[in-house]
């Protein structure tokens, strides 16, 4: 028989059990009690912060863009409001199937393939996940309608209320008032950018880009009660701050003047461009080019669309040319030979030059246009019938110095402009160094020649400069020697039209010319454009305001000549710069010069319109 030895009585060791487990039981209550207190009384203000937003949402009201108006108060772009079409992704069906589903039929609705809108939906949450995709802007109401009596079949899409760009005129000004778009992820880490979000809208080129923080606005918020599937509540609108419209950009650009250069340019049915430009601040009244296209095509463009707009490297519809082409001049460059070789005492202004039609230089001959001679010529006669011959000898008389291409690069040639627009291309003043560089890379197959500066001097060769650029160094001559900084900004206003803020552009610099040698030059130029067998003569001889202008016809390989016409007016105390080139034009007085006529009868339009309706001048 086993007998038990155990000292300690029962009743201590079940005492002993009761007490572990009630301070176990203590421990664990005082954790709760705790705990408890923790939530309701240290972070109950939080928590219940936390579920009210959960009954909440606030969504975001974007703000109308600023209207952009010419120097008139014309408006050149403003808004219109527009229904578009919103994907909410996350509320999209878990099962792939009916995702899918539910992606097609929209697609159909919206006209637009699956694909496509998968695509969409991926490079919209690329820069704003969870954001509402915009499927689809200016959708109709039928559609509308449809969706919501049908919505159980669409969870997460929604019609919203947006604002859209708006150009009354359609494509007038097209390359300066630019494009909008959502801000993409490379903008949104530029530090002009840093207060956007994912989803806003910017200026994507022209003024809109160039102005954006005038012309963006600040958006607004409205916060709404929700229930607990997201929804909105019946009357649960809690807060709604308004958003502020941007302010409005009045430009430089007078309305009918660059219509009337449209116009004419238009009309040749030829790629080109034009400028017209006040030469002593600056200001742009007209500036264009051809092909153009419309700025509403770039909000939903079709494929068509983006194919012309984008791929076409021919016609090139969205290149302003007159701010980014890169052509010879022709005979419009001359007054740089002019001036070069007066300040640097190659000639005076009555130096005579016997024109036998051509000059031979080594094995290479270079003739006036058609062989043409034209005898004993001075400056002033030299640029009223357009001698090449007088010029190509000013040309080989500086061929082995570079005093033709520094006053080309004073003027403006081959340097940036200052342009306030972001799209400048870039421009080619050849010289010696250029070349000799390239033949020593074995990129050309001879060194810089006299033949080179010959042809430099009349705007031919290798010559790549636009009607900007040209622009400047006519109004320099025309002025006496600044450099104004051309734009096309003017001052911001609010809504009621008071203005804001005044943009004042200083000129670039200032260059001496002499003004006898300015003298000489204007006569030559006048005489050209409306004085006896002046190559515009026929253009211009009886407009009612004097100007002073030359043509110019350019070769460029494997092109038919290009047609320039510049113009000072009016004269002899010019105040505007008029410039026009048409590729593929012929002769500058064929096409070129007509265009700057109508340009010069948009700005002169009493004195012009007798003339063009045959009553004569006032």
């Amino acid at each position: 028989m086993y007998l038990r030895n155990d000292s300690k009585p029962q009743g201590s060791r079940l005492s002993l059990r009761v007490a572990v487990a009630g301070g176990v039981g203590a421990v664990l209550f005082a954790v709760l009690f705790f705990r408890l207190w923790n939530l309701q009384v240290l972070s109950g203000d939080e928590y219940l912060a936390e579920a009210q937003n959960n009954r909440t949402r606030e969504i975001k009201v974007i703000a109308p863009r600023g209207d952009i108006l010419d120097r008139n108060g014309e408006v050149l772009v403003d808004n219109r409001a527009s229904l578009a079409l919103q994907l909410n992704t996350t509320k999209l069906p878990e099962d792939p199937a009916e995702e899918k589903a539910e992606l097609a039929r929209l697609g159909e609705l919206a006209h637009m393939s699956l694909r496509k809108v998968r695509r969409t939906i991926a490079e919209e949450e690329e820069v704003a996940a969870g954001a509402p995709v915009t499927l689809r802007r200016d959708v109709g109401f039928e559609l509308i309608a449809y969706i919501e009596e049908n919505q159980e079949e669409f969870p997460g899409v929604s019609v919203e209320r947006v604002f859209v760009r708006n150009y009354p005129d359609g494509t007038r000004a097209a390359h300066l008032v630019g494009s909008v778009g959502e801000v993409d992820k490379e903008e949104l880490k530029e530090p002009e950018f840093k207060d956007l979000e994912p989803g806003d809208e910017v200026g994507k080129g022209g003024v809109e880009y160039s102005y954006d923080k005038f012309l963006r606005g600040d958006p607004g918020h409205t916060r709404i009660q929700v229930n607990a599937l997201g929804e909105p509540t019946p009357g649960g609108q809690l807060v709604s701050e308004p958003p502020t419209p941007g302010n409005n950009l009045k430009l430089t650009i007078d309305g009918e003047v660059q219509a009337a250069g449209e116009g004419g340019l238009g009309a040749r049915g030829l790629p080109g461009a034009f400028i017209s430009m006040n030469i002593d601040n600056g200001e742009i009244l007209a500036m264009g080019s051809n092909p153009t296209f419309d700025p509403s095509e770039l909000i939903e463009p079709s494929q068509a669309q983006v194919d012309q707009l984008y791929r076409d490297p021919v016609l090139a519809p969205l290149v302003n040319r007159a701010t980014e082409g890169a052509y010879p001049t022709g005979s419009i460059f001359k007054i740089i030979t002019a001036l070069a070789a007066l300040e640097n005492g190659q000639i005076t202004p009555d130096t005579v030059v016997q024109d036998n039609g051509q000059i031979e230089v080594g094995t290479d001959t270079f003739e006036n246009a058609g062989g043409v001679a034209h005898g004993a010529v001075e400056l002033r006669r030299a640029l009223q019938v357009s001698s090449d011959v007088y010029f190509y000898l000013l040309g080989l008389d500086m061929w082995k110095t570079n005093e033709l291409q520094e006053w080309a690069h004073k003027l403006g040639i081959g340097r940036p402009a200052g342009l306030d627009l972001p799209e400048e291309g870039e421009t080619l003043l050849p010289d010696k160094q250029w070349r000799n560089q390239l033949f020593k890379e074995k990129l050309t197959d001879r060194p810089w020649s006299a033949g080179d500066n010959i042809q430099l001097a009349t705007g031919q060769g290798d010559l790549q400069t636009n009607p900007l650029q040209m622009a400047l160094a006519y109004a320099a001559l025309g002025n006496g020697g600044t450099i104004p900084t051309p734009h096309v900004g003017l001052e911001v206003e609010d809504a009621a039209g008071r203005v804001l803020k005044e943009f004042k552009f200083k000129p670039q610099r200032k260059i001496h010319i002499d003004p006898g040698f300015r003298t000489a030059i204007l006569e030559g130029l006048h005489a050209a454009a409306q004085e006896g067998d002046g190559t515009a003569a026929g253009v211009f001889g009886g407009f009612p305001i004097e100007i002073a202008g030359k043509t110019g016809t350019a070769e460029r390989d494997d092109h038919a000549d290009q047609s320039w016409f510049a113009a000072l007016s009016p004269y002899p105390n010019p105040r505007i710069v008029t410039i026009a080139t048409v590729e593929e034009g012929g002769f500058g007085a064929e096409s070129a010069a007509p265009v700057v006529l109508d340009i010069l009868e948009a700005i002169y339009d009493k004195q012009a319109s007798a003339v063009s309706s045959g009553g004569g001048a006032e």
